[in-house]
C-alpha cells in the first residue's frame, strides 16, 4: 500500500473509537465449508470476484452498486465490515485514495491485491488542453484539473481484455489464501474468460458499424480512454476536463471550448454517467445543439435488476447505447 495515505474525510481517532466497541473477530479460521470472506473495493471488482469465487466466496463490496468511489466518504460501521476479511482487492491507489487508511483503521493484515499492479495503465492526461488555446496564445485553461491519480489512469475495466487480466489475478488471489478451491477458481476463472473474449469481439464488432468520422465520445469525466484506446474511439473531451468526479464546477470558458468542440466535430450525441448528475451534460448538450444519449454505467454498477447490474451487462449496454447514438439512430 502507498505511503501516501489520506484518510477522506473522518479521524482515526472517530474510527479507532467505533472499532472499540463492536466485536473482536477470530482470527483463526475453521477448515470447513464456510465461504471464504472477500473483500473488492467498489461494484464492478466484487462482480470479478463473484464470477471467480463462484459459492466458495462471500464478496463484499465497500463502494455499492451506483456508488461513486471517487468521492465515497467510508463511515466507521463500513470500517468494521471488512475487519474479518480473508483478501482484500482493490484497483489501486488511484482509484480509491481513501482505501489504505480504511484497511489500516479496521486492523485488517490480510493479502492486499491491486489490480493495476497486472497491467501496463496508461497515463494520466488531461482532456481540456486544447490546441485552440495554444493558438490564439491564451493561457491555460482556469479549470482545476488537480486529482489524486498520480501518472496513471486507473480506468482499466473500459478495455475488456483489462478484466481478462484482473480475472488472472484474482484467481490468484484467492487460490493463495483458500487452496483448497484452487481448482474451482480456475474452472470458473476459464469459463468467466471465455465470456468476456466473446463480450470483446461483441464491443469490437459493433463499434466497427458507428461512421468513422463519429466515433468520438464526449463524457461527464474522462473515464473512457481505456475503451477508446481498445476499441478505436477518440476522446473528444469531457465536462468535468478530469480523471476523477470530485474535480469542481468547469469554468465558463472550458463549457464554451468543449461546445465549440463538439459543434466542429458534428458528432451527434454526448453522454452523461451513472455516477455524475446528468444536468450539466444536459447543459452542453443544449448548447452545442445535439442529443444527450441515455445515461452510460461507468464507474459503478447499476443497481440490481438494470441493464448494468453485472461487468458484462455494462459493457454490453454501454456498447448498444454508444453505437447507436453516434450512428445517429
Amino acid at each position: 500500500m502507498s505511503d501516501n495515505r489520506h484518510f477522506s474525510r473522518r479521524a482515526f481517532a472517530g474510527m479507532a473509537a467505533a472499532l472499540a466497541i463492536t466485536p473482536t473477530f477470530e482470527r483463526a479460521y475453521a477448515q470447513d465449508d464456510t465461504p471464504l470472506k472477500v473483500t473488492a473495493s467498489f461494484s464492478i471488482l466484487a462482480d470479478w470476484v463473484k464470477n471467480v469465487g463462484g459459492d466458495a466466496v462471500d464478496v463484499t463490496s465497500i463502494v455499492p452498486a451506483g456508488g461513486d468511489a471517487h468521492t465515497f466518504d467510508p463511515d466507521p460501521a463500513t470500517v468494521a465490515s471488512i475487519t474479518d476479511a480473508r483478501v482484500i482487492f482493490a484497483i489501486g491507489p488511484g482509484f480509491e485514495p481513501w482505501l489504505a487508511d480504511m484497511v489500516e483503521a479496521s486492523g485488517n493484515t490480510a493479502p492486499f491485491v491491486e489490480i493495476i499492479d497486472g497491467i501496463t495503465p496508461l497515463e494520466a492526461t488531461e482532456d481540456h488542453d486544447h490546441e485552440e488555446d495554444e493558438e490564439h496564445g491564451e493561457e491555460e485553461h482556469d479549470h482545476d484539473h488537480e486529482h489524486d491519480h498520480g501518472d496513471t489512469d486507473p480506468h482499466i475495466w473500459g478495455d475488456v481484455h483489462n478484466a481478462i487480466a484482473a480475472v488472472e489475478m484474482i484467481r490468484a488471489g484467492l487460490a493463495e489464501v483458500d487452496p483448497d478451491n484452487a481448482d474451482q477458481y480456475q474452472t470458473n476463472a476459464d469459463a468467466y474468460t471465455a465470456q468476456l473474449e466473446d463480450l470483446d469481439a461483441s464491443i469490437r464488432e459493433q463499434i466497427a458499424t458507428i461512421p468513422e468520422e463519429n466515433r468520438k465520445l464526449v463524457t461527464s469525466h474522462d473515464t473512457f480512454a481505456y475503451y477508446a484506446n481498445a476499441y478505436g474511439l477518440e476522446v473528444l473531451g469531457t465536462a468535468l476536463g478530469s480523471l476523477s468526479t470530485e474535480a469542481g464546477d468547469p469554468s465558463a470558458k472550458d463549457i464554451a471550448t468543449l461546445v465549440e468542440d463538439i459543434q466542429e466535430s458534428g458528432v451527434p450525441a454526448i453522454f452523461a454517467e451513472n455516477v455524475v448528475n446528468p444536468a450539466l451534460m444536459q447543459s452542453i448538450a443544449d448548447e452545442a445543439g445535439v442529443e444527450l444519449a441515455p445515461t452510460l454505467y461507468t464507474d459503478a454498477l447499476g443497481e440490481a435488476g438494470t441493464d448494468g447490474d453485472t461487468y458484462i451487462g455494462m459493457m454490453t449496454y454501454n456498447t448498444a447505447t454508444i453505437t447507436a447514438a453516434l450512428s445517429g439512430e
